[in-house]
């Protein structure tokens, strides 16, 4: 018997593809020819996006989960996506990574699941760690280098962040704003400093590991013990949320805020700017899909959208930083992406970050708690 004929049963074949697949969805097959989840999320060939049209015509909705901001960007997407495919109802949630990974474990447990696709920075490595995802293939990946891609394809980079010190200008001026992170040593700023803290992927936590991956620990010891003596304030709330209190005044520099931040605000008139400093810490947010989805047709269109060069520029247009090659970063945020202002990067992979989580912070607790 030919490959393509074995069967689980007398019924289903396992492996279904080109004009086969084509037929049985295109052309109304029965159960004998449908499709899995791994092949619907697997598709490839000529007729890969009618198949999945068809699919997802049939589902009529699909939900995802991302750490992107509801009206920046995770709506317009959202709603852009709709545009191209009107048959589709998207459903999002919002929420950062430790939320996110905490909603889909629970979901799971439940034998519930409600999300399709996730998406943000520092998400990754739980979901892999949970086994919460499976591979997938879309005829985007083409452009995007392998750096980019998980090496068996459970996640690709959807957009970047920089982390960077935001200082407000009303009380810092530019000429005197920390330039290096030992700048930030200065007695003068000494109780005016304040960080996130709770989040691996953010603030406190971020920045030393971006310290020990650069520096090694004996350095950021150091540093760190002269940091403790500034009584920086920490802070349990979202990156955004810190750099609005710089805004106000309350303090008035932020240390590892997001790049973008200040400078989305500072175009709106706010008393806010951005320093990145060297080693600049980069993490990259992915796109991944679940096990077990209700909407994999849906789900793979969508994924594709984001990845694609319409998709990237909404994010592009939303003051996020694209992943995608071809798109650039709009003109203001050129400032804050390292590779194109000269400056050294330190890219922080969703492995890296899991893997030097504990170390992290056990030297946070050390110093700071």
């Amino acid at each position: 018997m030919s490959r393509l004929g074995r069967t689980i049963n007398k019924n289903r074949p396992t492996v279904l593809t080109g004009v086969l697949v084509a037929t049985a969805i295109a052309f109304g097959g029965g159960p004998a020819l449908a499709l899995t989840e791994a092949e619907i999320v697997n598709l490839k060939g000529p007729e890969r996006q009618k198949i999945l049209v068809a699919g997802a015509r049939k589902e009529g909705t699909v939900v995802w989960y991302s750490a992107m901001i509801i009206d920046q960007a995770l709506r317009p997407v959202s709603n852009a996506f709709q545009k191209k495919y009107p048959f589709i109802k998207v459903t999002y949630w919002r929420g950062n990574s430790r939320k996110i990974l905490q909603k889909v474990l629970a979901e799971k447990r439940a034998n519930a699941l409600v999300a399709d696709i996730v998406e943000g920075s520092g998400l990754a490595k739980g979901m892999l760690k949970a086994n919460a995802v499976q591979p997938f293939s879309s005829p985007e990946l083409a452009a995007y280098p392998k750096e980019y891609i998980h090496p068996k394809r459970l996640w690709v980079t959807s957009r970047f962040r920089y982390l960077s010190v935001a200082y407000n200008t009303k009380l810092v001026s530019k000429s005197e704003a920390p330039k290096s992170y030992e700048d930030l040593l200065n007695p003068k700023w000494k109780g005016r400093m304040a960080w996130r803290t709770g989040a691996s992927s953010s603030g406190a936590l971020l920045m030393i590991t971006n310290w020990r991956t650069a520096w090694g620990d004996k350095k950021t010891e150091a540093f760190l013990k002269k940091l403790a003596k500034q009584d920086v304030t920490p802070v349990q709330a979202s990156n955004r949320t810190v750099v609005n209190r710089v805004i106000e005044g309350e303090y008035w520099i932020a240390i590892g805020a997001s790049a973008h931040h200040p400078i989305i605000s500072a175009k709106k008139g706010a008393p806010v700017y951005s320093q990145i400093m060297p080693p600049v810490p980069g993490l990259n947010g992915t796109i991944m899909v679940l096990n077990g989805i209700k909407h994999p047709y849906a789900a793979m269109l969508l994924v594709d959208f984001v990845l694609s060069e319409e998709g990237q520029n909404v994010l592009r247009q939303a003051n996020y930083l694209p992943a995608h090659p071809k798109v650039a970063p709009r003109p203001e945020m050129k400032i804050i992406v390292p590779r194109l202002v000269g400056m050294e990067e330190n890219f922080i992979t969703p492995a890296i970050l899991f893997e030097n989580r504990k170390q992290t912070r056990a030297m946070f607790n050390k110093y700071f708690k």
